[in-house]
């Protein structure tokens, strides 16, 4: 083996993608503050204002059939409160959005779901004014695939802090609470670990690959090294 030719390649291999062991490292550190800074993520439990049980005179299937469609493919269907009132939440395999039918008079209203979606918001930050402010059907940079729910709502508290939650009306919870300090901690670890500033996910994809394969080269080429350049026994 050509030691001299395994250690020159080691040297300038290792330089040139130190850059990958440093950002792991930093991620590394950023992610240990922010389970120190940040709060854990919201509970998935369904929150809301609440209802008035007794006050339910529609039944399940009567609600189906104010649909208006002829055995509609039923898929699931949820009794949220919203506004203090019993509603009907009804997907259909028909349509993409819930239909949303009062369990006190079986009226249809297609505005509940944002309303749904504000009144969860509201509760979950203690009764704060919000402002809608976004309505997610695919993800961004900043709420991520990591937090697998869509579509999802954006309300803004417009306070100092920038605080802002994300809402899904399927889950009935607040999927995302953040604000501009651990927005900017976010950023940093999204930015060294994933490489979150290269905009293109096909070269963002592409440029991991090559890093994390130059320092298993790296790595391999050390412990080639260390093999080659071991004393000799007598």
């Amino acid at each position: 083996m050509n030691t001299r030719l395994v250690r020159k390649l080691h040297r300038w291999i290792g330089l040139i993608f130190s850059i990958s062991v440093l950002m792991a490292s930093g991620s590394g550190v950023i992610h240990n503050v922010m389970t120190r800074t940040q709060a854990p993520p919201p509970s998935a439990r369904p929150s809301g204002g609440g209802m008035d049980v007794n006050a339910i005179t529609v039944s399940v299937s009567e609600a189906v059939a104010k649909l208006g469609t002829e055995n509609p493919e039923v898929q699931a269907v949820n009794l949220r409160g919203i506004g203090g009132r019993p509603w009907y939440q009804i997907y259909t395999k028909s349509s993409p959005v819930p239909h949303y039918v009062s369990a006190v008079d079986g009226r249809l209203d297609p505005s509940r779901d944002e309303a749904y979606a504000a009144e969860i918001a509201k509760h979950f930050l203690g009764g704060k004014e919000l402002s809608k402010t976004d309505f997610l059907t695919a993800f961004n940079s900043e709420y991520l695939n990591i937090f697998r729910i869509l579509p999802v709502y954006r309300f803004d508290a417009g306070d100092d802090l920038e605080t802002r939650v994300y809402v899904s009306t399927t889950t009935g919870s607040v999927t995302r609470h953040t604000d501009r300090k651990r927005q900017f901690e976010a950023r940093i670890f999204t930015n060294f670990h994933k490489l979150g500033f290269i905009p293109n996910k096909d070269l963002r994809d592409l440029a991991l690959t090559v890093l994390t394969t130059g320092t298993f080269l790296v790595a391999c080429l050390g412990i080639a090294l260390f093999f080659a350049t071991r004393p000799k026994k007598r």
